[in-house]
């Protein structure tokens, strides 16, 4: 009867028991993601601003502002989105773990 090892064993990483995150510490290791993090958070303050500018009834700089927050925001997300999926795929082939229902 074999007992059960409460850490993986060598080459059984990720460890998927133990992990509630798909790939965990992303950010830091794959620089890839800042550009879209700074276009998120780009977008964010746009939206401030905008908001600023609407109740101040400057309705030019409102629309601009409205306009570009929406596309800092869309483009931002998409480049997030893109370069997870990137990683998911490229850890997918490296371990050979399929959790597309996880």
């Amino acid at each position: 009867m074999t007992a059960h090892v409460p850490y993986p064993q060598h080459g059984n990483f990720p460890d998927h028991t133990r992990t509630s995150r798909s790939h965990a510490g992303e950010i830091f290791e794959d620089t890839r993601n800042w550009p879209g993090m700074f276009l998120v958070g780009l977008g964010i303050v746009t939206v401030g601003l905008t908001m600023t500018a609407a109740g101040y009834g400057f309705e030019g700089w409102a629309l601009i502002g409205g306009i570009a927050a929406g596309l800092f925001l869309l483009v931002g997300i998409g480049l997030i989105v893109l370069e997870h999926r990137r990683m998911r795929r490229i850890s997918a082939e490296q371990t050979g773990y399929d959790d597309r229902g996880h």
